[in-house]
This record gives C-alpha cells, structure tokens and sequence, in this order.
C-alpha cells in the first residue's frame, strides 16, 4: 500500500537524484532570459526574446485600472484567444526593468493570465504575443500611477 509518507519519500529521493544529477538547476532556469529581464527598452525585450518588430493587434488584450492608488501593487492582466501563440509578454515602459512576465503558451493552455507588478510612475502597459509562425503582436494601455511602487 502507497502511503503518504512512503510517496514524499520517494518524490525527495527523485528531487535528490535529479539536483546531484544537475539536471533540476538546468530544468528550472530554461526559460528564465536574464537578458531580457534587465533590458531598459520595449525593443532591447523583444530583441533579447529573439522576436522581431511588433505590430499592434486588436486580438492581443492588456487589462488594468485606469489609476492604481498604489503603484507597489498594480493588477494587470493579458492575453489572447489567437491560436498558435507561443509566449505572452507582459511589459511596463517605464519601469527600470521594463520586462516583468513571460508567460510559456502550448495550445493546450489558454492564453489568458494576471499578475501584480510594481510601478514606480505612471506609463504605458504592453501586452505581447509571439507567436509560433514569428509574429509579434501587441496591445498596450496607460495606467496612471498615483503612489509609486519601486521605491517612490
């Protein structure tokens, strides 16, 4: 009989073999772009993701407030309902870190997510998708911020 205990014993040992093996570390940061979570501009993101130039879409959807009392905590959302998207991207121009999301899309997930980012001032929002084919397609909003977030 499989019980709870033996399960978490086994899962640890497998967790075990995988760090020694050094495969976990390699697996973990695959999808993490250092370059593109420290690139300053729209373009310099985009470039590090090995996209080309974007085109705005109405099929791309970005959502958040208006004005965001707090700019610490601000909820955003993206997405699209396109098929054949293969990361979503989700962007603040102003911020010193303009890249705040990358969201990895199959066709078996639906490509519609929400985060919080922090804001220090009030920008635009961008909402990005790539697509499989090597488009790049966007949607960007203005979101004022009230209280900055990034240590205002």
């Amino acid at each position: 009989m499989q019980t709870r205990r033996k399960t978490l014993k086994q899962s640890a040992v497998v967790a075990g073999l995988l760090a020694a093996s050094g495969m976990f570390p390699q697996y973990a940061f695959a999808a993490f772009n250092k370059v593109a979570f420290e690139a300053k501009s729209l373009a310099d993101v985009l470039k590090a993701m090995g996209a080309g130039a974007p085109v705005e879409s109405k099929d791309v959807t970005i959502g958040g407030p208006d004005i965001a009392e707090n700019g610490a905590v601000v909820p955003l959302t993206a997405g699209t309902s396109l098929p054949g998207v293969k990361q979503i991207l989700m962007l603040v121009e102003k911020n010193p870190s303009v890249l705040i999301a990358v969201f990895n899309v199959t066709d078996s997930v639906e490509a519609n997510f929400a985060t919080r980012a922090k804001m220090g001032q009030s920008s635009d929002v961008y909402a990005v998708a790539i697509m499989a084919d090597g488009k790049v397609l966007f949607a960007k909003k203005e979101v004022k911020v009230t209280l900055g977030g990034c240590g205002g």
